[in-house]
């Protein structure tokens, strides 16, 4: 990972704001080298995010309880847990909600995107141990997932009601069994 990536994360880990202006003068670069190594704020912290999520994902997986469709339930109930309980993930959620929900939930999101394509994985593999008989075809199983989990981490913000991991935990066993 790059310099510019690192510290980027670094703040957003230690509930910084991400500034591009003050990025690039902690770097000792100019906003324009900035931009050309790394992109826009939004795809920065995208990868941002989305670094944080895959390290979320690879732990998840081995220690989920079960396989098939309690193993998927445990998993995707984790994940909300995870996103739930991480202070640096609820203050930019706080502190910019709307930059938040089309980073992480929109079809351009590459957590959304990469998410779900991790998940299809995970899928094809329990389908294929024949662990997991799916109610729809694998993809949109799994971009269902994801939207029942993105539903949980981000209640808060779309109705007011507290974030609920077990709350995605009962959704994904009732869709899966």
């Amino acid at each position: 990972m790059s310099q510019e990536f690192e510290v980027a994360r670094e703040w957003f880990l230690s509930g910084r704001r991400l500034d591009m202006g003050e990025l690039a003068q902690e770097l000792s670069i100019s906003r324009a080298t900035l931009h050309r190594r790394i992109g826009s704020r939004d795809r920065l912290l995208g990868e941002i995010l989305w670094s944080l999520s895959s390290a979320s994902i690879t732990r998840l997986w081995p220690a989920c309880v079960g396989r098939g469709a309690a193993g998927i339930a445990d998993f995707v109930s984790g994940y909300v847990r995870l996103a739930n309980d991480s202070p640096p993930f609820r203050d930019f959620l706080r502190r910019e909600p709307e930059r938040a929900l089309r980073l992480l939930t929109t079809r351009a999101s590459v957590c959304q995107r990469r998410t779900t394509e991790k998940l299809v994985t995970l899928l094809e593999g329990e389908v294929a141990a024949g662990r997991l008989v799916p109610p729809l075809p694998v993809p949109d199983l799994a971009y269902l997932l994801v939207r029942i989990g993105e539903s949980f981490v981000y209640t808060d913000v779309i109705t007011g009601d507290a974030p609920d991991a077990a709350k995605a935990h009962a959704a994904v066993t009732a869709l899966l069994t």
